[in-house]
């Protein structure tokens, strides 16, 4: 209907219709009244609104003439009534404007009047209770003064006192202020009760000192357990830093003494002030392994303990390698009744270990430095050598007594005084890895051996080459002999150190070999075929076809005294007494004047030494004598030879010194032993 509608009136104006004519209700019933109307009414229609208008502007003429007076008074009342809407509405605004400033100035004065009623409350219960609050305020004071005069169980009661207060009143300032001086004091308390522990402190006052750490609940049990472990660490580390660095066999002596009583202590204190029941019977943390952390400081003892005494090995002992060792094995031992036994920690630190060096450990790192020094010497001796003095010697040494040891060095080596001395120096060496000589360095000992004899080899191919075009016929029999005394008499003889160091028997108890199986396979004995391969052509042909003297030394170890090792009527001597070569001395005048004959030159060509077994029972004070070296026995006695040529007289001194090893003595582990003279 309302499209029908809309479409009429469409029709009846072209152009659009009147503004506001679709708002009107009459205007859709007028268009459907027009729809309805016939023809001829329509055409009235017209007429009939225009009359409609005429009579309704007539009428409307009429009331404003009849009314003009009532329409003239209402216009003056509205334009009176507008002008005073327009006053109140400027007043209005006015008044807005003033109502926020009157509003905060009523707001302050009240505010004003409430905080001077508080306060003069205040005022009237302080002046009440001024007694109380003067206490109150003096806690910080008298905290203090109890603290630093050491009165701890009033400093206590006053911290519980204030924890009570600071939880009844955290809203007042000055209780906040209280608080906090008073917590400063307990800190100050807490550093001195810390300090305490970082000092000499017996168990009842390590007792005394935890049961007031405890009081103060500021750590946890766990975190009490590390904080004292802290402490008597702290106090423990500053008694090794006292000790002296200087010497290194006297620190690391002190430094055992030292660990070994002061952490036992430790442990006893601890041991005595926390319970490990806790954990076990479920009262503790779960989440915290309390044991775990007295486990774990007492294993950073250790290590710490370990790195000191790698530290001062690597600086050098001496030879008193072998009571460090002792030392540091009791340690380890008084360890194991605390559950802590690290003994075998120690023994990697006495041989060598993984990696290679720097890491070298004590006893494989002297032997190295000494095998070094024999090199050395035997490289000084070697440039002011003289082949024609080692053909002097040659013939004075067979005046010697034919009855020598067969553990005896050669005498031959004493016709080439390099070789003497080298000799000397390797039995040295061997004497100071005899102190402490696990059989776990025999590999590595055996390397540097073949290094340093590989070193001599060397030296006199060089020797040769530089000087053999200008050798004469003696001096080339001497350098043929010289080579031929290396490869039959001091290989061998390094061979026999080798197996007095490393017994077989020992050996075999840690392998499990046989010893058998270990003599065919040469064990522990360095091979000549290398080594001696470089001046293989500098032997003579009737050298060559001697016995390897490994071959021999295992025949020696089978049959006995039934094979001569050194060729010469030799008297029965236990196989377990090592000699180093006799070094024949030249006593000067001068007490303070020694050569050895075998790296001076003659006086002259005949000048040659006759040596003769007349023993001195005793030497003059001022004569000087070299020290000679020993690799000691099992359960016989010691000797060792020295000849001393006299520049005066002819007459050599034979000094004989013995030492009385007891049978049960290990030959691994040295004692102190007895040394004198046997005329």
């Amino acid at each position: 209907m309302e499209v029908e509608v809309e479409e009429v009136a469409n029709l009846l104006f072209e152009d659009e219709i009147p503004e506001g004519w679709n708002e009107n209700d009459d205007f859709p019933n007028y268009i459907i009244q027009l729809a309805s109307c016939g023809v001829e009414k329509l055409g009235k229609e017209s007429a009939h609104l225009r009359e409609e208008r005429n009579a309704i502007l007539d009428q409307t003429k009429d009331l404003a003439y009849t009314n003009y007076k009532t329409f003239i008074h209402t216009a003056e009342c509205s334009k009176t009534i507008y002008n005073d809407f327009t006053s109140v509405e400027s007043h209005l605004e006015g008044l807005s404007s003033c109502l926020p400033n009157l509003r905060k100035s009523v707001e302050s004065f009240l505010a004003t009047s409430k905080n001077l009623a508080q306060s003069r409350h205040l005022t009237s219960l302080t002046l009440t209770k001024h007694t109380q609050l003067l206490e109150i305020l003096e806690l910080p004071q008298l905290m203090d003064t109890c603290v630093r005069n050491g009165y701890y169980e009033e400093a206590l009661e006053i911290v519980a006192y204030v924890r009570r207060l600071e939880k009844k009143h955290t809203d007042i300032p000055i209780i906040v202020g209280i608080v906090k001086e008073v917590q400063a004091g307990t800190r100050l308390m807490l550093s001195q009760l810390l300090a305490q522990l970082r000092s000499p402190l017996a168990l009842p006052q390590c007792l005394k000192v935890i049961g007031l750490l405890r009081r103060l609940d500021v750590f946890t049990e766990p975190e009490l357990r590390l904080k004292f472990l802290q402490a008597r660490d702290s106090w423990f580390n500053g008694i090794l830093k006292s000790i002296p660095r200087e010497d290194a066999y006297q620190h690391i002596i002190k430094v055992v003494e030292a660990s070994r009583v002061h952490l036992f202590d430790i442990v006893t204190q601890y041991r005595a002030i926390f319970s490990d029941d806790d954990n076990r019977f479920g009262l503790g943390d779960p989440e915290v392994n309390e044991q775990a952390i007295f486990h774990g400081w007492i294993l950073h003892k250790v290590n710490q303990f370990i790195r000191l005494v790698e530290r001062d090995l690597q600086r050098g002992v001496g030879s008193n390698l072998e009571a460090v060792l002792a030392q540091c094995m009791f340690f380890g031992q008084s360890f194991s009744r605390i559950g802590a036994d690290f003994r075998n920690l120690l023994i990697p630190l006495f041989q060598l270990s993984d990696p290679p060096p720097p890491l070298q450990k004590a006893a494989l790192t002297q032997l190295e430095k000494d095998i070094r020094i024999a090199n050395i010497k035997f490289d000084e001796t070697l440039s002011c050598f003289s082949l024609m003095e080692a053909q002097q010697l040659s013939s004075s040494a067979t005046l010697l007594p034919e009855t020598q040891d067969k553990t005896r060095p050669p005498l031959s080596l004493m016709e080439f005084a390099p070789l003497a001395h080298y000799m000397n120096g390797l039995v040295a060496a061997f004497n100071t890895l005899r102190q402490c000589c696990p059989v776990a360095t025999l590999s590595e000992a055996m390397k540097l051996i073949q290094q340093s004899l590989g070193k001599v080899i060397s030296a006199l191919l060089e020797l040769h080459r530089l000087e053999s075009s200008g050798f004469t016929a003696r001096e080339v029999a001497s350098f043929q002999r010289m080579c031929c005394v290396v490869a039959n008499d001091l290989f061998p003889h390094i061979n026999k150190c080798l197996r007095f160091l490393y017994p077989l028997q020992q050996i075999a108890l840690i392998t499990g070999i046989p010893v058998n199986t270990l003599q065919r396979q040469n064990c522990g004995q360095l091979s000549s075929e290398e080594l001696l391969a470089p001046i293989q052509h500098l032997l003579p042909e009737v050298e060559e076809k001697v016995l390897n003297f490994d071959v021999r030394e295992t025949i020696i170890e089978e049959r006995g005294s039934e094979i001569d090792f050194t060729q010469t009527a030799q008297r029965d001597i236990p196989s377990d007494r090592l000699e180093a070569p006799a070094v024949i001395q030249a006593k000067a005048g001068d007490a303070d004047q020694t050569t050895d004959v075998t790296t001076r030159e003659p006086e002259t060509p005949n000048n040659e030494t006759s040596i003769s077994e007349t023993p001195s029972s005793t030497e003059a004070p001022g004569e000087d004598t070299e020290a000679m070296y020993t690799l000691g026995p099992d359960n016989e006695d010691e000797q060792i030879i020295s000849v001393h040529d006299e520049r005066q007289s002819s007459t050599e001194e034979l000094s004989v010194k013995e030492e009385s090893v007891p049978s049960s003595h290990n030959p691994l582990v040295p004692t102190d032993s007895d040394t004198h003279t046997i005329s």
